[in-house]
């Protein structure tokens, strides 16, 4: 990642990492097994026989207490439909609420879908006891409820739990909404947009912020979200069993972000990077940033691929097993480098929510690897259509400025000009200008009128090269211009003419050579050019 910073340094306005989605399950650790379900229903609850009316009692119960909880506090509680995604459809009362400042739930799901279930069955033969029942786990469709909730610490969050025994929770948090938490209590100013910063007023702040997010943190969250809208129990069975949840991860994201101060940048480094990384990224490649070895023995799969599935844009990924690391460009404004991970086995690392750390280092390394090599591959000579930009004609509000041709001779030498009378304090008058054409070249009036020259300094003054002297009608090159004219001054007279000269005309014997350092690198660049023709043309 250094490597990247440092080879796009001065097209970096700044760079940042934390965790983005976040899914984890909520597993009542008493009541995980069947036998443990026996024992609470017969020996705490006093039910003689467990079969399908007491797990029906109980999910009626908790249905009616969420329809009774939206009721008392005036929630919108609907079914989903089919097509309709949820968090577009809730984002109107979300916007309310961080409007009005306000937290708690704000809108409730149900939604039929498969979850952990048990089944109940008579056994085939009788036994010494006639109320034994043999319990399985099974999955089944029944309801479930998805609360949309605003927190004060973990920010826009969703909670879905399962109506029926044993009551398995699901949350999804975003680490971005934990860190504009932590900012506007700071008072840092910043501009978000969806799941991205764009702007800070302090960078090393925002950092701070990611990295506060801690298992204890989320745990005292997820807990007390648990006790207010999960299922109830009484404070009878809660002693005798000493309930809690174990909270694991089950799906995780962790990003790079690199914000660009300019927009262009962005989608050629994008391009190039997917052009290379499809040739450049094979197996091996894809192993060594995941920090394992190939082997014959490794299932899964490994390879790169670009789809247009996500955001309505290209998106290029490199799979690993069950986890894969994906690049998109996002808002024209930044380049996010992800690493998502379905399963937390395949880098060896456990799914409890305490070894969220563990998973942050692993994963910075991985997308620090994955940076180096893309600075590595993006370290070279590439195509970067400058030319083509200027030649092209721009409008600006209604105004149409037409393109600058490299070949343009009156353009040429109206730069010679402007470049070196660029130490003129409040710049030049287009009358100083033109006389000084008219004098350098040995020109005629008519032969470069001020008109002519009106309309050259209005292009250059539309593509950004030239800047007037605050209202004066003076003129001097933008920081732009200069680096534009020296280009284009050094490739016709330094580079371009003394190479096609020899290339075409005269060819200097390199047996002669005088003892010049310009005269030497011109060799060198000659026998270059030979190569890459000859590199191109097999």
């Amino acid at each position: 990642m250094e490597t990247f910073t440092q080879l796009f340094g001065d097209l970096l306005a700044f760079v940042y990492h934390c965790f983005d989605r976040i899914v984890i399950y909520g597993y009542l650790s008493g009541l995980s097994r069947p036998e443990q379900v026996v024992h609470f229903f017969r020996n705490v609850v006093g039910v003689a026989v467990v079969d399908k009316e007491v797990f029906s009692r109980r999910t009626a119960d908790y249905q009616a207490w969420v329809e009774a909880f939206a009721r008392n506090h005036r929630l919108p509680i609907e079914w989903a439909e089919k097509g309709v995604r949820k968090e577009d459809h809730v984002l109107p009362w979300q916007r309310r609420m961080a409007r009005d400042d306000a937290y708690g739930v704000y809108f409730i799901f149900k939604s039929m879908e498969q979850g952990p279930s048990f089944r109940v069955s008579v056994p085939k033969y009788a036994t010494k006891d006639p109320n034994y029942r043999i319990l399985a786990r099974q999955r089944s469709r029944f309801t479930h409820y998805y609360f949309y909730l605003r927190d004060e610490t973990l920010g826009p969050m969703m909670m879905r739990v399962a109506s029926f025994f044993p009551f398995q929770t699901t949350y999804y948090l975003n680490g971005h909404s934990f860190i504009e938490q932590e900012l506007k209590r700071a008072q840092i100013g910043f501009r978000k947009t969806d799941n991205a910063f764009l702007a800070v007023a302090d960078v090393a702040a925002l950092q701070a912020a990611a990295d506060r997010l801690s298992p204890a943190i989320i745990r005292g969250r997820l807990d007390y979200w648990t006790l207010i809208l999960g299922p109830k129990f009484s404070t009878k069975e809660r002693k005798q069993l000493n309930l809690s949840r174990f909270y694991a991860i089950a799906q995780i994201e962790y990003c790079r972000n690199f914000i660009f101060k300019r927009n262009f940048p962005i989608h050629k480094l994008f391009e190039r990077s997917c052009e290379l990384g499809l040739w450049r990224l094979t197996a091996d490649k894809i192993t060594e940033i995941f920090g394992t070895r190939l082997n014959r023995r490794m299932r899964g799969k490994l390879a790169t691929v670009i789809d247009r599935i996500e955001h309505g844009h290209h998106v290029f990924r490199a799979y690993f097993k069950n986890a894969f690391l994906k690049q998109y460009e996002k808002f024209a404004t930044f380049l996010r480098n992800e690493l998502v991970s379905n399963n937390l086995a395949d880098f060896r690392l456990k799914k409890g929510l305490d070894h969220l750390d563990a998973v942050r280092q692993r994963f910075q390394t991985i997308t620090d690897r994955f940076a180096g090599f893309q600075a590595q591959w993006l370290n070279v000579h590439v195509d970067f259509p400058l030319l083509q930009r200027l030649a092209l004609p721009i409008t600006i509000g209604a105004v149409r400025y037409p393109g600058i041709k490299i070949h343009d001779p009156r353009v040429i030498r109206l730069l010679e000009v402007l470049l070196h009378g660029g130490s003129h304090v409040g710049g030049w008058t287009a009358k100083h200008i033109h006389h000084a054409v008219l004098t350098t070249f040995h020109l005629s009036d008519s032969a470069y009128r001020p008109n002519q020259l009106r309309y050259d300094l209005r292009k250059l003054k539309g593509h950004g090269l030239l800047q007037r002297d605050g209202s004066r009608y003076a003129y001097r090159l933008t920081p732009k211009g200069v680096q534009v004219a020296l280009l284009f001054l050094f490739f016709h007279k330094r580079l371009c003419g003394p190479l096609a000269n020899s290339r075409f005309h005269h060819r200097p014997d390199p047996r002669h050579q005088p003892a010049s350092k310009l005269e030497a690198a011109y060799h060198r660049a000659d026998k270059a050019i030979q190569q890459i023709v000859d590199l191109l043309a097999a």
